[in-house]
């Protein structure tokens, strides 16, 4: 039908090739091969989108990207045969035999195995077979082969499996202890028969069931999707009242009763204030309330946020009325936009302006980005610093960081070339830079502290962001860690910077500021500036989260897609949302850590689904996509619900009054 070819061009190209699989012939194999054709007719409709679907039996058909992100790791040449571990609708193989001489499929469920048999035949692949058995096994009279993709999670890698590579051969497997939480892993057999091992990604599988895997009895019933969370507690009739009679009411944001609050943080040193989107009017405005009251009553001069270093630097320059730099790009400018330059933001940026003027300048609160995306800017800053201060040193660093230069228009291209061989990464050119940097700091601080505090961030930054933009080409848990470690430790030399006595307000997501070990992103070994500053602040460090149960939201639907306002769907029955949400009130204010009342924190201390929306959302899969699960009184101190909140304002430069023509506030 011509109505499903075109669908299936805008998935490669929107789902497939915009999130970097590039391999020509696994995207012409994704745009030869009907999906519909391997679906059940009642989701047909839906083959060529952006999720997994039912396909019968408790299993599923994977997203279409997870096809093709797999496949493509595999490196199948046309010559080579290879073996499928869990052919469910067959759709996989037939993507397979597109690309190799031979496939073999194997499918556990009878029932699947037969339909997965008779599509493949109705599609015209005669280079497939099928065989209805334990795929834990391998398929021992067709070894060794040259790859094998294993389509269900695994606790360990089957040792026949291993076996039955030849020796070159690859296979790409799910693999982890827990069966809602995997890594994508590459196993290479070498020549010599070692085994070398890459994690690829953070996934989700069905269980990989048979001999070398699970047990029957060992699956949840309930985990029948690449990311559907398990079934948590029925609520209690009671624990909304609990809540309610434990929370401080508002109607609207400017009336939050933040004193409170502000009483309960003490002498907090860190204080992470955080957004359940980044899109929402409200988070920001009571972020921005609790936040003035932490600068004007508790003394606080560090306000660090969730945004690349150089661009809040323009920001802070304009706070502390320092002298302006002659600029011609503008803050923020990056997508998404209207994650940090919208009205509600500007307005909390214009009081700090004013508020600072009476102070001097070293009394003045700053403002400073903790993220690590301004690879080029930062490079260029400190170049633009070492060419005022040691013009020898500038051009070293222009050499080195010339490495970086053909990836400056897309700089995830640059994880994709050094990974693939296609160009040498600058991981050590990048280092030195930093090293010597760090070798004359004495020298460069006793003349420039505050210059040299934000040259040698950027130059941390280029460090961290080579490394970065390497790894998160396959998506790796490490990328996320890497991140977080990079704010962690921003947020340390930016406290160190101010003395032993400063004191800073962060601004981040929830999945930032929460603390991971309470939240399924432990298992799957990742970790947050949250979790850290709880290690290393203890007591003195107090974690304020958010949540709504509907409204509207700004984002957009793709990553650099246009930004959209977007209806939030009511929470999900199963998540802490709902719970609030059944209190009836618009606005509460819940302590967590300083509540005396024992029975609602051990009642919410029953993990549940929460809601996490960032620059993207896809209602269509919310479940998916957006929820995961949480312990939430060990992952915030204070809890702050708006039951129906609003899509922020976004801002254009030219809507930017009172800032000086010289600086693009752009925010």
């Amino acid at each position: 039908m011509v109505e499903f070819a075109s669908q299936r061009e805008r998935m490669v190209a929107d789902q497939i090739a915009a999130r970097g699989v590039c391999d020509k012939r696994v995207l012409k194999a994704m745009r030869t091969v009907r999906r519909e054709a391997f679906v059940p007719a009642a989701v047909r409709e839906l083959a060529y989108g952006d999720t997994p679907l039912p396909i019968g039996a408790g299993q599923t058909i994977s997203q279409p990207y997870v096809v093709a992100y797999m496949i493509e790791a595999l490196a199948i040449r046309p010559g080579d045969k290879v073996l499928e571990v869990g052919a469910g609708s067959g759709y996989a193989a037939a993507v397979l035999a597109e690309l190799a001489k031979e496939v073999f499929a194997i499918e556990r469920i009878t029932e699947l195995a037969d339909q997965a048999e008779a599509r493949l035949y109705a599609e015209g692949y005669n280079n497939v077979h099928i065989l209805n058995a334990d795929g834990t096994r391998g398929w021992e009279a067709h070894a060794p082969f040259d790859a094998i993709l294993v389509s269900a999670g695994a606790p360990i890698v089957p040792e026949s499996l291993k076996e039955q590579l030849a020796a070159g051969g690859r296979m790409v497997i799910p693999v982890g202890s827990n069966k809602r939480a995997q890594e994508l892993v590459r196993i290479t057999r070498g020549v010599s028969g070692t085994f070398e091992r890459e994690d690829l990604a953070d996934v989700r599988f069905v269980p990989l069931i048979g001999e070398q895997g699970w047990e029957v009895g060992e699956t949840d019933s309930e985990v029948t999707s690449p990311r559907l969370i398990r079934t948590t507690p029925a609520v209690s009739q009671t624990l909304p009242s609990l809540i309610l009679r434990n929370s401080q009411s508002f109607e609207v944001p400017e009336e939050a009763a933040v004193t409170s609050l502000v009483r309960r943080i003490g002498d907090a040193r860190v204080v992470l204030v955080g957004e359940a989107s980044h899109g929402t009017s409200e988070f920001h405005r009571i972020r921005a309330a609790i936040t003035r009251r932490l600068i004007a009553d508790k003394g606080f001069t560090i306000v660090a946020i969730e945004a690349d270093w150089p661009d809040a630097a323009q920001i802070d320059h304009y706070v502390r009325h320092q002298d302006l730099p002659a600029s011609d790009w503008s803050a923020f400018a990056r997508f998404p936009t209207w994650m940090w330059r919208n009205v509600e933001v500007r307005d909390f940026v214009d009081w700090l302006h004013e508020y600072n003027r009476p102070f001097a300048v070293a009394r003045r609160t700053g403002f400073y980005g903790l993220d690590l995306y301004s690879l080029y800017n930062s490079a260029r800053a400190v170049i633009g610093y070492l060419e005022d201060v040691d013009p020898d040193l500038a051009e070293i660093a222009r050499w080195r960081y010339g490495c970086l230069s053909p990836w400056e228009t897309d700089p995830a291209a640059y994880g994709h070339a050094a990974l693939t061989g296609a160009y040498r990464d600058c991981e050590q050119d990048v280092a030195m830079m930093l090293r010597d940097l760090y070798r004359k700091r004495q020298e460069y601080a006793h003349a420039d502290g505050e210059r040299f505090l934000d040259a040698a961030q950027n130059a941390l930054l280029v460090a961290n962001a080579e490394r970065y933009y390497r790894i998160m080409y396959y998506g790796s848990r490490a990328s996320w860690n890497l991140r977080d470690s990079h704010m962690f430790e921003t947020l340390n030399r930016v406290l160190d910077a101010h003395g032993p006595d400063s004191k800073a307000v962060v601004w981040a997501h929830n999945s930032h500021i929460g603390d991971a070990s309470a939240t399924e992103m432990s298992a799957r070994g990742e970790h947050n500036i949250g979790q850290l500053c709880r290690r290393a602040f203890g007591e003195q460090s107090c974690c304020i989260g958010f949540g709504t149960d509907r409204g509207t939201v700004a984002a957009a639907s793709s990553w650099d897609g246009p930004m959209e306002i977007k209806e939030v769907r009511p929470s999900h029955a199963q998540s802490y949302e709902r719970l609030f949400h059944l209190t009836g009130r618009a606005g509460l204010i819940l302590p967590l850590r300083h509540n005396q009342n024992l029975e609602v924190v051990g009642e919410l201390a029953q993990p549940r689904l929460e809601r996490a929306i960032g620059v993207i959302y896809r209602p269509e899969t919310e479940l998916e996509s957006h929820y995961f699960e949480a312990i939430l009184p060990r992952q915030f101190d204070e809890y702050i619900w708006v039951d129906e909140s609003s899509a922020l304002t976004p801002l254009t430069t030219a809507e930017l009054h009172g800032v000086p023509d010289t600086y693009p506030f752009g925010l």
